[in-house]
């Protein structure tokens, strides 16, 4: 998925920012994927240590962290990227 919007970026972007856009983009979404699949799998186990039903862990709550998350990763790799 990171290799077929990285070429997307680069040809949205033009040439010189076309590159940095397809890094920022490609770079979010592969750590993007990596953190919802942890917070999915690990949720579940956090909440069982607090002595909490791991059943809360449903996809809304699921859905919601990693978005969360997800928005903070991308707006990180696009100032580190872009320089802003």
């Amino acid at each position: 998925m990171s290799a077929a919007v990285a070429v997307l970026g680069v040809f949205r972007g033009g040439r010189e920012d076309g590159i940095k856009l397809a890094i920022t983009v490609a770079l979010s979404m592969f750590m993007i994927v990596i953190a919802g699949s942890l917070i999915g799998m690990s949720l579940p186990f956090i909440l069982k240590k607090f002595k909490k039903d791991p059943a809360m862990a449903s996809s809304p709550l699921v859905a919601s962290v990693a978005d969360i998350v997800g928005v903070l990763i991308y707006f990180s790799v696009a100032s580190a990227v872009f320089k802003v």
